[in-house]
C-alpha cells in the first residue's frame, strides 16, 4: 500500500504540469478579489525580501492537504527563484504534537525526506501523531535518530517555532486549511477558487487553486519587476 501510495504522489508530481497547461477546468482566467482570492484588510509583513512569498497554512491531519501536497510540489519546482515558500501547521482540534513534528523535522533539516513520510503515516499507516508516544512511534518507523529527535521536539527552540505559527494564524485569520496567502497581502484556497462554479472534483479543485496562485504570483512579479 505504502508503494503505491508513494508512486501515485510521484505521478502526480511529474503530470500536475502537463494538466494545468492542458487547462484549469474550474478555474477562472481572471480571478477576482473577493471571488476566487481574498485581499486581507491589513497587509502581512513578509520575509522574502524582494521575492514573493508563499505560505501554505496545512495540516497532516487534512486529507485535503494530503491531496494537494503532490500538485503543490510540482508548482513549487516550476517558480524558480522568485518565490521563497514556506509552510505553517495549523493546531486546530488541539494537534500540538503535529505541529511539533512539523517544527522539529523543519529545525532538523528533514523535511525533505519525511514531510511526505509524515502524511503517509497518518492517512496510510493510521498513526493519528496525536500524543508524543504516535510522534515517537513514527520517529523510530521512519529511521529519525529518536534521542536527536526527542531533544529537538522538547526544545525551546520548537517552542517559539509553535508561537510564530500560532500568531501567523491568528494575523492571516486562518479559520481552514489547505490555505495559500501570497506576499503577506492576498488569501486563496481550493474551495475559494471554484466558488463560482457548480460541484466539481478534488482534482479540479487543487487544479483551480494552483491557477489562482499563479496568476496572484504574475501580479505581484510585475509590481516588483520580477521576470
Amino acid at each position: 500500500m505504502q508503494i503505491r501510495r508513494q508512486f501515485f504522489r510521484k505521478t502526480l508530481m511529474l503530470g500536475a504540469g502537463l494538466l494545468l497547461a492542458a487547462g484549469a477546468i474550474a478555474a477562472p482566467n481572471t480571478p477576482k478579489a473577493g471571488v476566487e482570492y481574498k485581499v486581507l484588510g491589513k497587509p502581512q509583513p513578509t520575509e522574502a525580501g524582494k521575492k514573493i512569498e508563499v505560505i501554505e497554512f496545512f495540516g497532516y491531519f487534512c486529507p485535503h492537504c494530503n491531496a494537494l501536497d503532490p500538485m503543490l510540489e510540482a508548482w513549487l519546482k516550476k517558480q524558480g527563484d522568485k518565490i521563497v515558500f514556506k509552510r505553517v501547521h495549523v493546531g486546530f482540534h488541539g494537534l500540538t504534537n503535529q505541529q511539533k513534528l512539523y517544527a522539529t523535522l523543519d529545525i532538523m533539516g528533514k523535511l525533505g525526506t519525511h514531510h511526505v513520510k509524515a502524511f503517509n503515516a497518518y492517512h496510510v499507516e493510521r498513526n493519528r501523531l496525536q500524543s508524543e508516544a504516535d510522534v515517537m512511534k513514527f520517529v523510530a518507523a521512519s529511521g529519525l535518530d529518536q534521542q536527536k529527535f526527542k531533544e529537538v521536539f522538547n526544545s525551546f527552540g520548537v517552542t517559539g517555532k509553535i508561537g510564530r505559527y500560532n500568531q501567523l494564524l491568528n494575523d492571516y485569520q486562518i479559520d481552514s486549511v489547505p490555505t495559500i496567502a501570497i506576499d503577506g497581502r492576498f488569501v486563496t484556497s481550493p474551495v475559494q477558487a471554484v466558488s463560482t462554479i457548480g460541484r466539481v472534483t478534488e482534482d479540479e479543485q487543487n487544479r483551480a487553486v494552483l491557477v489562482v496562485m499563479d496568476q496572484l504570483v504574475n501580479m505581484v512579479a510585475k509590481e516588483k519587476g520580477l521576470k
